[in-house]
């Protein structure tokens, strides 16, 4: 079913690996032209825009575009008791990882008379996107929400696709889970929008309804949460007038193994992935041929017998997805730290050492008890976090992302004298006078 690459007795780098590896296709600059007149269209004509838009791409006109607080409450009520308790672990788990990531005021001091601080402010107020179209994400409610939370962001607000198969109180809102995940976290600002649309919602802003009633949408600073490639390229488009987390693409897992490795294991997991997206990547590594054997039939039979099966089918055969054979685990760390996966699963002897190598990966699960899946819901970890091989430059979502380091410099008279030569020498070497100027003026007699 899934390809196969053979590197043995090639010894290659990071260019050519590259290059080999498979990996999906995403292509956001064309999309950015499809989703331009949309965000347009949202900037000019607002909630009119969102409504229509909404019922063209959704398949329903939401009712109304901010979800009342009685719907919120509803969802919570009628969520199932175990999927109540699940979240509510979900959440307990993510707020004590990130809160370890909360950042504090460091001040240096560089002379006597002089310092320099950095201060971590949070931003004023972030929209985080919810996907709602294959799959129901409460989960990415918890990954965005936790950690904004704890960086203390000032306004918050949450946006996710009206469902057409919503009846009753739910009709023309986002699925109800997602809203009692709202409701677990104390959000009350939630939005019936999705796709680009609500990219640009969050960008400019929008008023729903006149006068004493109208609903005010103020505009964010920052847009995270992942999404399909209208999402993204929106988030591209407009990246500049708000800031974004990521691109991201579609959901991608590695497993480097050894004969170590449970091939049952191995295929559950690749097929685990794929069953998020026809476009998904699943990529096994490994030194074993035996083993690539037995994973390759171990897919063949469960995929048949998996509720999503012809997805995953399409997602597994496809160019994004294979097996690597390499010669030995030394080559295939070059592999995946080449791949840099959204991912990546260490199933070897000694695991822990060999994760220990691993330099770009958006999350490694080491050993056989640790699955993508355990990360995706309920380890504590975040699961927003980069695709498409840019975990070689990028990390994942985190209380980091919803804060901005200000330095505050602070010297005094006798500090900055001490320097003032220096400031003269490098503005005059890089022909901007008046920089040294705006020092010497402090001590011209006067």
């Amino acid at each position: 079913m899934m390809s196969t690459i053979d590197l043995r007795g090639r010894v290659l780098g990071v260019r050519e690996l590259r290059h080999l590896l498979p990996r999906a296709e995403f292509d956001v600059a064309t999309a950015v032209e499809t989703v331009r007149p949309l965000c347009e269209d949202v900037r000019h004509r607002g909630a009119e825009a969102l409504y229509d838009l909404g019922e063209r791409f959704d398949g329903v006109r939401p009712t109304r575009l901010r979800v009342p607080a009685e719907v919120l409450v509803a969802a919570l009520d009628t969520l199932a008791p175990d999927v109540r308790a699940a979240l509510e672990e979900s959440i307990r788990r993510a707020r004590i990882v990130h809160e370890d990531q909360r950042r504090t005021t460091t001040t240096t001091t560089v002379a006597e008379g002089g310092t320099v601080s950095e201060r971590w402010v949070p931003v004023d107020r972030v929209g985080l996107y919810v996907p709602g179209g294959r799959a129901v994400y409460p989960s990415s409610v918890v990954m965005n929400v936790v950690p904004a939370q704890i960086a203390e962001v000032g306004s918050l607000a949450v946006a996710s696709p009206p469902q057409r198969e919503n009846t009753g109180v739910f009709a023309g809102y986002p699925h109800p889970t997602v809203l009692a995940a709202c409701a677990l976290l104390g959000v009350d600002e939630v939005y019936a929008v999705g796709g680009a649309q609500a990219v640009a919602a969050f960008a400019y802003g929008f008023t729903d309804g006149e006068g004493e009633d109208a609903m005010v949408a103020e505009p964010v600073n920052l847009v995270t949460g992942p999404g399909n490639v209208y999402v993204t390229a929106a988030k591209r488009l407009l990246k500049g007038l708000i800031g974004i987390d990521s691109e991201a693409g579609t959901t991608e897992i590695a497993v480097l193994a050894d004969d170590s490795a449970d091939p049952v294991h191995v295929a559950a997991d690749l097929i685990s992935q794929a069953e998020h997206d026809p476009y998904a990547a699943s990529v096994l590594v490994t030194d074993s041929p035996a083993l690539a054997e037995a994973v390759a039939a171990a897919v063949e039979r469960r995929v048949p017998a998996t509720k999503h099966a012809e997805r995953v089918r399409t997602a597994l055969t496809g160019p994004q997805s294979g097996v690597v054979l390499v010669d030995d685990l030394e080559r295939g760390l070059d592999v995946v730290n080449a791949y840099a996966a959204e991912h990546l699963e260490i199933q070897t002897r000694d695991a822990a050492a060999v994760a220990a190598r691993v330099r770009n990966a958006g999350a490694v699960f080491v050993g056989a008890y640790s699955p993508v899946s355990l990360g995706d819901y309920i380890a504590g970890s975040n699961h927003v976090l980069p695709t498409g091989g840019c975990a070689c430059h990028s990390s994942g979502l985190s209380v980091q992302s919803f804060l901005r380091g200000i330095h505050v410099v602070d010297y005094n008279r006798a500090a900055l004298q001490e320097v003032a030569h220096h400031v003269v020498t490098l503005s005059q070497a890089e022909d901007l006078p008046a920089h040294g100027e705006a020092v010497t003026a402090r001590f011209d007699a006067s």
